[in-house]
This record gives C-alpha cells, structure tokens and sequence, in this order.
C-alpha cells in the first residue's frame, strides 16, 4: 500500500506530514536519493498537516521515554485520532509512516491506523529530518537545537539514575585507583632512594619505610646542613610518623626510639661518604620527594575512604573479608549484584580463572582458591587444611554477598556471626572442637536485630517500660501435681517446692542435625532389641515354669495310681 502520511517525532513536539509521490521518493536510483537531500524537490513531495508541541520540558521526557520503549502516549494517540481516523476509508486508505515497527504496531493497536515501518517509510523520514527546521515552519532556527540539546541531556539524565546507598562502582574504581598507587609509590620511592643515595647512601639503612624516608629528604634537603638545632624537628617527624603508623595499623620497621634514630642521623650525615649535589639537583630531588609524601597521604585518605564505603555498602561481606579482599572481588565481578548471583564454587576460584582453563585443558589438577588466597583465614590455615577452608569461606563470602545486596538494612552482625563461624572450623581443623551450626548462629543475629528494632521503637515513641507480666498457668489437679513432682525428681533432677508449685521452661524444637537423628535410631533399635531379648527370657522362664509344674503333677498321678 502507498505510504499517505508520516509522523516526525522531534524534540519540540509531534508533526504529522501529507505524503505525495512516494513512487518517486522511494525508488533506489541516484536521482531520487538526490531529490530527497534537495528541499525544492523534497518539499513538493511533502507537506506538513499538523504539528503539536510538548506542554512543558517534563511533558517531553514523558512523550520521549515512551517513544524509546515502543509505546504511544495519549498525546501522540490524540494527533492521530484527531487528524487520521475520520479521513481513513476503503476508498482512501492511509498508511502512516513510523521510524520504529514497535512503535507501528503499538499505534495500530490503539487508533486502528495501518503503520508501515520498512525501508520506504525510512527513506521519507530521513529526508523530513533533514528538512525539519525549513519545513516546521512555526518554529525558529534555533529553537529546534535548543530543545534537543535540553532534552537529549534530561533523557540521558533520568537513563543514568542509580541508587546512592549501593554505589559499588565507587568501590570498583577506589580498589583500581589503589592497586595502581601501590605500584606507583613503590616505584617512586625506589627512584627516590636511588637518586638521594649518591647524596646520603647511610640513609637507607637507618629508615627503612618509604613514607618516612621521602619526608626526611624534603626536611633535610643537603645532608651537610643538618646540625644539632634541626635535631628536635627531625624527632618530631620521626614521631609523628610512628603515630601516623600506629593509626592506619602499619608497623614502623627500623625505628625503636626517635631521639636515637635522630641522634645516629646526625652522626650518619657527619660522616657520610656520599658526593656532594648541586642546589638544582637538589631541588629536583626535594619535588619528586615532596611528590612522593603527596601519593602516600593520599593513598591513606583513599584506603579510609574505601574502608567507609565498604561498610555502607557491603557490611557483612567487609566484617568477614576484611576492606580489600572485599572490593578486590566485587570489582572482579563487576558489581554486588553479580557477586551474590555467584555460587560458592565460583566465588572460590574467583581471579584464578587462567589456572582453572590451563587446568582443564591439561587435564590437571583445578586451582583451590583465587583471590581468597590473600584472606587472613586462609594463610592462617594448614597446607593440608587450605583447601577445605577456602570452599567453606567461599560459602560464607556466598551467603555475607546476598545479605548484603537484597537486604533493606544491611547490618556487620551477620558477618560477625559468619567471620565467627569460620574461626570455629579452623579452631575444628586444629583441635577438633566441635563448630556450631549455621540455622543457629544466623537464628542468634536475627534475635539480636529483633530486639534492637524493638529498642528503637520504644526510643522513637518515648513511652515508659512496663514491665512483661508472664500468664499464669492453669490450675492443676493434686493427682497431676504428685505425678509431675516425680518426673522431675527422677527424670530430670529438678528441684521441686514444698508447696507443690512448679514452673516449667519454655522449650523450643530444635532440629535435629543428620548425625544425630542417626545416633537416636541406633538408641531406640538398641532399645527394642533389649526389649525384645527380655520379652524372650521371660517367656522361655514360663515356658519352663509350665514344663516343671506339668513333670511334678504327673508325678504326683503315678504315685496315686500304684
């Protein structure tokens, strides 16, 4: 069927265009391409019919969204019933031309309009696109590119939402950026070292650390200033580089106490046998140590950053793993979403994945762990142990991953609990204690949560405690009470009162593990046995009794008898 009209969706509003000698337009020749680009030959082709503009900025965010999905907005529905629908008959059919074909047949639905989508269709939108500006005659030249340019940067703006409480791609780019600051300022202090030792080679040996050795420089700067007036500013550094350790957890290897460290730095720079350097080597020298003591601030400022962010985001999955391990395999993953779609067995062997193809190609043995190897659990763990305590904490970084992701209020409790868990089995693989069972510690966190959601509702409401009046139990019968008094007297060593009162604890089902419902079988088989053994003696007993009784009247007849 001919193509009779064309819909424009533009950016300021919805046109609706008369189609005249589509046969022209449509074929594939030079000369038709030619025409279509030419406004003189194209705009004798078509001729605009209605045009509505969008209300507000909003209203047109609204109408784009739903043209992106496929769907006809009543706005869009009312241009076409209003102008499309009486005009349309057997006589005169109308085909609508539409860029999208679920867009084409979501209107045909809706107005009962036919809808051609094909590459006809295409070919006379293009050429109305291109002409937009000359053929939306109502609208000025710029008014067309400013209403794109703001409505191009909503739609992008509303596509780009994202959830402020679950931002793990700042933890995917914080964990990068830290990996590669690592490497650069151990490249930079090596660099340092070597550039500052043809100077004060003595230097090295006295402060090991990096951090404090790149600020030593920039408050030394030429060896052979150093007096015994810089003594107490150098003690001062060397302090507060111990307290900057103290506070990140690091230890300050080399440095026992501050006043003989300055003391053997004086005697060191003394004595030194290093060259002396120019003032312009030794400026280059203090910049690129200055530059250093910069990187190394703010790789700490970053790892507290990360620490902070973990612990919003993913609070169990950080108390069990620890800062790094954690945003390692989240990053590894691409998101926590992902990580908690994972299986134990993949999260196991996550970051090993080259080891794990060579190894299925090779047909050898399969890796145990990936980027779990750097947990503290595993290095804690015996060789022969590692394995078996990679799989079981795989299993637990599985479970800390999908609290984390899916639960509205994510709480460090069940990675404690979980954490504690994994101490069990190690401590269970060194001694041989017995661990606790997951339903319980997971049933333990879920009290504790409970009761503090209580104790916040009673601070929100701000209203008194009353105090909890347990129901009294019902009156029992003296038969009842005298039976109850033995049981618990003989079964259970109970301590009963005089007066016959007795209060009884409340008792939880507890479900049974495996082995133990094993061992009450084997108690209760072994039981019946020894029932079944005594029913047997007491019947051959009086089997025996009849015997004796039957030998002693036949007896007792043969001697009436003679």
């Amino acid at each position: 069927m001919p193509i009779t009209h064309a819909l424009l969706e533009s950016s300021s509003g919805y046109a609706l265009f008369d189609v005249k000698l589509t046969e022209d337009i449509v074929s594939h020749s030079q000369a038709a391409q030619e025409s279509i680009k030419d406004l003189g030959k194209f705009g004798k082709m078509v001729e605009l019919r209605s045009f509505v503009p969008f209300k507000s900025a909003a209203h047109a965010l609204e109408n784009i969204n739903d043209i992106s999905e496929g769907l006809v907005h009543e706005h869009l529905k009312s241009l076409i019933e209003l102008n499309l629908s009486k005009s349309s008959s057997k006589k005169s059919p109308i085909t609508l031309a539409v860029s999208e074909s679920t867009l084409a047949g979501n209107i045909r639905e809706a107005t009962g309009v036919q809808c051609d989508a094909s590459e006809k269709a295409q070919d006379i939108i293009r050429g109305i696109r291109l002409h937009a500006p000359k053929l939306l005659s109502s609208l000025g030249e710029d008014d067309l590119t400013k209403a794109q340019l703001g409505l191009g940067h909503s739609y992008s703006r509303s596509k780009l939402k994202f959830n402020v409480n679950r931002m793990d791609n700042m933890i995917i780019q914080a964990i990068a950026l830290l990996d590669q600051l690592d490497k650069d300022v151990n490249l930079f202090s090596m660099r340092v070292r070597e550039w500052y030792g043809y100077h004060f080679p003595e230097l090295v040996k006295l402060v090991p650390d990096n951090y404090t050795y790149a600020r030593i420089i920039v408050f030394l700067g030429d060896k052979d200033t150093l007096t015994e007036n810089k003594l107490s500013g150098l003690e001062e550094l060397l302090e507060e580089a111990q307290s900057d350790a103290k506070s990140t957890g690091e230890t300050l290897s080399g440095i026992e106490s501050t006043s003989t460290t300055a003391a053997n730095i004086l005697s060191a720079a003394r004595n030194s046998m290093g060259s002396s350097l120019s003032p312009v080597d030794m400026l280059n020298i203090s910049a690129f140590a200055q530059r250093v003591v910069s990187l190394s601030q703010y790789r700490r400022s970053l790892v507290a950053y990360l620490a902070t962010k973990m612990n919003d985001v993913a609070p169990s999955l950080t108390a069990l793993l620890g800062e790094r391990v954690g945003a390692r395999l989240i990053s590894h993953a691409g998101s926590l979403t992902n990580l908690s779609k994972y299986p134990a067995s993949t999260v196991q062997i996550l970051g090993a994945e080259k080891a794990l193809f060579r190894a299925l190609k090779t047909k050898g043995n399969t890796p145990k762990y990936g980027l779990l190897y750097h947990s503290t659990f595993i290095g804690r763990a015996q060789p022969k142990h590692k394995g078996r305590i990679s799989r079981f904490l795989a299993n637990k970084c599985s479970i800390a991953s999908r609290i984390d992701c899916y639960s509205d209020n994510p709480s460090t409790k069940f990675g404690e609990a979980l954490r504690a868990q994994v101490e069990e089995r190690l401590n269970f693989f060194e001694t041989g204690a017995p661990p606790s069972k997951n339903a319980d510690a997971m049933r333990k966190v879920l009290e504790d949560l409970s009761l503090e959601d209580d104790a916040d509702v009673e601070m929100d409401d701000a209203q008194p405690v009353l105090t909890t009046l347990e129901p009294s139990p019902k009156k029992k019968s003296k038969k009842d009470k005298d039976s109850k008094k033995k049981r618990k007297s003989h079964a259970m060593d109970v301590d009963v009162d005089e007066d016959g009162s007795d209060e009884e604890p409340a008792v939880k089902k507890v479900k049974l593990s495996k082995e133990e419902k094993k061992t009450l079988k084997k108690e209760r088989k072994a039981k019946a046995k020894a029932e079944a053994e005594m029913d047997d003696g007491q019947v051959k007993e009086a089997s025996k009794k009849n015997e004796s009784t039957k030998g002693k009247k036949e007896k007792k007849e043969k001697k009436s008898k003679d």
